[in-house]
């Protein structure tokens, strides 16, 4: 995670200092604590302060905020005042499933306000944190939080999970608001017991009339027709690696070809793909690599060795096995990526072989 900080005045400074300070100290005592994976918080910290000149920035304020949206930064902490940093990022704003964190801290250190993606871009958990570690009073406007109701984008977020209507999602919160209650359904484990706001209904392949009523969510990977009038949110857990074999130079349209045939076939959102991957002797293999690069998406590759020790009943190729080493690599490659069950075996499509693997996952509440 990587959070631009950007002081406006000598006080501002010692403040921002003093933030970074006290934040790493916490993660260097909290370290033998922290959960295996847990994100590494990585600072920029600027200063634009004319009163500063040997140590200001040269770059104009808006060309700094600039960068950090281009580089697509976690979150933006501005230590002055909010007119500043609303004038400054506006230019930039696209929509919340994108837009950084956004925080003012005034330069007394006495208010810490979550300007900007309260809860798709975690800017209240921030200001939460960040005020607990000044001693500052975090500024939450957000109507759940106000409310102290369950936020669907904010449980989304936590959960990684992909938001596939933003429309839908707020007419889920208004209607949380409105003191109605949710019904939700879910393909994956739910941790923790469920909020007052929300309440179980078991998923039914047709929709079912109950779905289309209120608003409802629905947690899973797989494609779903609704009703016309339905209004289910679905939230994409990324728990699916997609298993790759082809021949030398096997172009980008013919992987993505294939990808998304069997992604169709097996009635599994494209959304809810986390990685490509294949056996190391495809590392650079370019109709791969530009297809990952298109897409957004890792792409990570195995040895012979690591995939032949895999347990489990593979598709064996005495000519794959031959060629390279290992009786089977898409199928392999996907259970490598994913350390889960495979839920798609091989399938070829034009000279492409494509498997899908599912991660073990759950989402807490």
């Amino acid at each position: 995670m990587t959070i631009l900080m950007i002081a406006c005045s000598r006080r501002a400074l010692g403040l921002m200092q003093k933030v970074k300070e006290l934040w790493e100290q916490h993660e260097k005592e909290e370290r033998p604590k922290r959960d295996e994976g847990q994100q590494e918080i990585h600072f920029i910290c600027k200063i634009k302060c004319s009163s500063l000149p040997d140590i200001s920035e040269e770059k104009t304020l808006t060309e700094c905020v600039r960068e950090g949206f281009e580089n697509r930064v976690d979150a933006i902490v501005f230590f002055c005042a909010a007119g500043i940093a609303v004038r400054t990022i506006a230019p930039f704003l696209r929509h919340k499933s994108v837009d950084p964190a956004v925080l003012v801290i005034d330069e007394t250190g006495k208010f810490c306000i979550s300007l900007l993606s309260g809860h798709a871009g975690g800017a209240n958990e921030l200001a939460g944190r960040i005020s607990s570690l000044i001693g500052a009073v975090p500024v939450i406007t957000t109507a759940t939080d106000r409310e102290q109701k369950f936020a669907v984008d904010d449980f989304a977020r936590k959960n990684g999970l992909v938001i596939t209507d933003w429309k839908l999602a707020k007419q889920v919160s208004a209607a949380i608001l409105e003191g109605e209650r949710i019904a939700v359904s879910s393909d994956i484990p739910v941790e923790n017991v469920l909020p007052p706001e929300l309440f179980w209904q078991e998923w039914k392949e047709d929709g079912g009339d109950k779905c289309c009523e209120n608003p409802n969510i629905w947690i899973s990977y797989r494609q779903q027709e609704y009703p016309a009038h339905s209004k289910v949110l679905q939230l994409l857990p990324k728990l699916i690696a997609v298993g790759i074999g082809c021949r030398r130079r096997t172009p980008e349209e013919k992987i993505a070809a294939a990808i998304e045939q069997c992604l169709s076939d097996e009635k599994i959102r494209f959304e809810a793909v986390f990685a490509i991957a294949s056996i190391d002797l495809k590392q650079n293999e370019e109709g791969i690599l530009s297809y990952c690069r298109e897409k957004g998406l890792p792409f990570v590759t195995f040895s012979p060795d690591t995939l032949r020790q895999l347990p489990g009943e593979f598709t064996d190729s005495s000519f794959v096995e031959q060629t390279t080493g290992v009786s089977n690599v898409c199928e392999r490659s996907a259970v490598a990526a994913s350390s889960g069950s495979l839920i798609c075996p091989k399938r070829v499509y034009d000279g492409v072989t494509v498997a899908l693997a599912v991660q073990k996952g759950s989402v807490i509440v």
